[in-house]
């Protein structure tokens, strides 16, 4: 069992960006296929982007597709998620998740079974 951690979150202002990380407490996250899922106050949980586990795939929700980039560094055992061009509707919770059972990046929820606690980020206006 992997327990992702993210880190990275903040204050921001509309048009600025961060980059997320997320790393593995227990386990190294260079053996899973990673997502980045959010979850803004009052809505559900939606995905953001994925990559696969070896990282020459990748997938974006269409909200985020030429603004974010999802890459990764196995060797580090670590994923990432750099935000530019930041807009307020980007406001929520970010969750790094990793999917044992398949090495595709995917953007189903039910494909990953091992969550992060989440790291805020908020975009100002």
């Amino acid at each position: 069992q992997v327990q992702p951690v993210e880190s990275g979150g903040g204050l921001v202002q509309a048009g600025g960006s961060l980059r997320l990380s997320c790393a593995a407490s227990r386990r190294t996250l260079s053996v899973y296929a990673m997502g980045w899922f959010r979850q803004a106050p009052g809505t559900e949980r939606e995905f953001a982007a994925a990559i696969s586990r070896s990282g020459t795939s990748t997938l974006y929700a269409d909200s985020v597709k030429g603004r974010f980039t999802i890459s990764r560094d196995n060797a580090k055992g670590t994923v990432y998620l750099q935000m530019n061009s930041l807009i307020p509707e980007d406001t929520a919770v970010y969750y790094c998740a990793a999917a044992p059972r398949t090495t595709q990046a995917t953007s189903l929820a039910r494909h990953y079974d091992y969550w992060g606690q989440g790291t805020q980020v908020t975009v100002s206006s």
